[in-house]
């Protein structure tokens, strides 16, 4: 089913293809916020798949710089359930929106074994002063994630379920594809289960079942034992319904178009 603006989109999911492969996208802006926190951070620490970086209702004044691994930030129902608000992927920053040392509204849970440094948040003005362009990159990173937060709520409030499972393979192949510089392939570790995806997307796993299932049949996407194959991106992004802007907000290019 052909949708208003589809070549658009087309052409934004090619250009950023050839631009991943000639190494011009990536997370450039969370890297260099990496290096100049290296000399503030108190330490690195070491937190194992299916571990809490930052639990529920904790007070927090640090934050957390993700140097290697995957994560997400969640929060819990009353009854147990788990809604995953956002994943998190190398060059993210935990704990921002914590400023002032406020209990944690949401939990960050290890999706693989991580690497965090730790950053004391009183550090974040000597920071500020000495590298004056941090500001400016933390503002971005910030944006970036509140844009990923709207769109998660776009999703689960209004697209289908078809359309958020794909939205969601598209975010997160592109997101990890964009750190890869001159890796062109259609295929990647996704550490995510099934459980994961429905968590993320409001769906039961019966249905995340189905709609994997039916994008396997139709030659689409193949998702079997945390690998991620993209066999049609185009029709993945038609099904996704994506917006360019969308794509960019997640690529983040070094230079403008």
């Amino acid at each position: 089913m052909a949708r208003s603006g589809y070549g658009s989109k087309k052409k934004v999911l090619h250009h950023g293809a050839s631009q991943l492969a000639s190494g011009g996208l990536d997370d450039a802006s969370s890297f260099e916020v990496l290096g100049a926190i290296a000399n503030y951070k108190t330490g690195d620490k070491e937190v194992r798949a299916g571990q809490d970086i930052v639990r529920l209702g904790e007070r927090c004044d640090v934050i957390y710089a993700l140097v290697a691994g995957w994560a997400f930030l969640y929060s819990l129902l009353q009854d147990g359930q788990r809604q995953i608000l956002q994943f998190a992927l190398p060059g993210a920053l935990l704990g921002l929106d914590l400023l002032g040392g406020g209990h944690a509204t949401y939990g960050v849970e290890a999706l693989t074994d991580v690497t965090v440094s730790i950053l004391p948040q009183k550090a974040l003005e000597p920071l500020s002063r000495n590298h004056p362009q941090i500001g400016l990159l933390l503002a971005g990173l910030a944006s970036r994630d509140r844009l990923l937060s709207y769109d998660h709520l776009t999703s689960i409030g209004r697209r289908s379920a078809h359309e958020r499972v794909a939205h969601l393979l598209l975010e997160l192949f592109v997101r990890s594809h964009a750190q890869w510089p001159g890796h062109l392939i259609e295929e990647m570790h996704l550490p995510l289960t099934q459980e994961h995806i429905g968590d993320a997307t409001g769906l039961t796993g019966v249905h995340v079942n189905r709609v994997l299932q039916d994008f396997r049949r139709e030659k689409i996407v193949e998702f079997r034992y945390r690998r991620l194959r993209i066999r049609d991106p185009d029709r993945l992004a038609d099904i996704a319904n994506i917006e360019p802007q969308m794509v960019r907000a997640w690529i983040r290019h070094r230079q403008p178009d």
